[in-house]
């Protein structure tokens, strides 16, 4: 039987290739999505990918959709939280609304999910966990003091919470990806971009596939000796 996986944002962007490479790599895949139905169907249709909406925000909306997961497919063993916002504004711009969107999406999610999923992990001695930060998490970013506590939080909830999977056989890792060529990053104003590119020794923009291939890794069978680990996947524009 493949193992049960649930992406968070999992039908575009960074997400949709994370889902397609666990179910090419034999995992049986759960993407969710916050509120585009459109795109949601369209991704199902492509790919076959079973689609699953609710708010990781909301504690109770995760907690039925897992109760809901569980029902059908018996356990969760593989979570990858990449659900994520920005609302980004310089500190004295910023409402305490726009804080608590991001707060609450992208490192609260990983809370409401990790917490909803642990015992059922525990219990089958087997977990995989990816929590997915940012290079801004690490080196910090103007204009996104929200988006970058809540990256950097990720990245140490992401340690102490492998110290507690590890006699169960639950390996909790992140990823911090660099600027990857998303429709968030194509936003950006050309000559800005221009500047970015600049400054990666890769000379590119990551895909989202680079990301997904990193996250097969981190959730196969076989990386069982690999938890509190950050990998970082940036083309080298920040190493430490």
């Amino acid at each position: 039987m493949s193992r049960v996986a649930l992406v968070t944002g999992g039908t575009r962007g960074i997400g949709a290739a994370i889902s397609v490479a666990l179910k090419n790599a034999g995992r049986t895949v759960l993407a969710n999505y916050a509120g585009n139905d459109a795109a949601a169907a369209a991704f199902h249709k492509e790919t076959g990918i079973e689609v699953v909406k609710f708010d990781v925000a909301s504690y109770e909306q995760c907690a039925e959709a897992v109760r809901q997961i569980e029902a059908r497919h018996d356990k969760i063993e593989i979570l990858v939280n990449n659900a994520g916002i920005t609302r980004d504004a310089v500190l004295s711009k910023m409402s305490r609304e726009m804080w608590d969107a991001v707060i609450d999406t992208n490192l609260g999610a990983c809370f409401n999910l990790c917490k909803l999923t642990f015992d059922g992990m525990k219990a089958h001695k087997f977990g995989r966990i990816v929590n997915i930060g940012s290079i801004n998490g690490q080196a910090g970013q103007y204009g996104q003091v929200n988006y970058a506590a809540a990256k950097s939080g990720i990245h140490g909830f992401t340690k102490a919470l492998a110290q507690e999977g590890a006699r169960f056989s639950i390996t909790v890792n992140a990823v911090a990806p660099g600027y990857v060529d998303t429709d968030m990053v194509r936003a950006v104003p050309p000559d800005v971009l221009e500047k970015i590119i600049a400054k990666i020794p890769r000379g590119r923009l990551g895909t989202a596939e680079d990301i997904a291939r990193s996250v097969v890794f981190l959730t196969a069978d076989e990386a069982d000796f690999i938890t509190g680990s950050t990998l970082s996947i940036n083309g080298g524009q920040h190493m430490y």
